[in-house]
């Protein structure tokens, strides 16, 4: 496990994640390490979604600390070319992170059993 990975995440908790981004059409997302941050400090984004391959893994550790600060909820998914090509970047892009600045309401129920289940895995 990485050191920002806090919590292993099943791939069933991930195909959850994918499926909440993809239901959130026209929901704001801020897209990398910079903004991912600028959001958990601000205490403005709604959920936070790291990539587990990340290297240097060191890039990411600071955000869960700050999420479990400020009360974000946050999840990781597999791979960085799949979470930007969920949050629609250009094919050849990677996000490391994506913060959900926004849950749509098509979105509302995918994101309530999203926190659910990384709250149960996180106890």
């Amino acid at each position: 496990m990485n050191v920002h990975v806090k919590f292993e995440t099943p791939s069933e908790v991930s195909d959850k994640i994918y499926e909440m981004i993809t239901a959130n059409t026209n929901g704001r997302l801020k897209r990398g390490s910079n903004e991912v941050t600028k959001t958990a400090e601000r205490g403005t984004a709604q959920f936070i979604i790291l990539a587990e391959d990340v290297n240097p893994p060191e890039l990411l550790a600071h955000i869960p600390l700050i999420c479990e600060e400020k009360g974000i909820p946050y999840g990781y998914v597999p791979s960085q070319e799949f979470l930007a090509q969920e949050a629609n970047l250009p094919k050849g892009v990677q996000a490391a992170s994506i913060a959900v600045m926004e849950i749509t309401k098509g979105a509302q129920e995918k994101f309530n059993e999203v926190v659910e289940l990384i709250a149960a895995l996180k106890a």
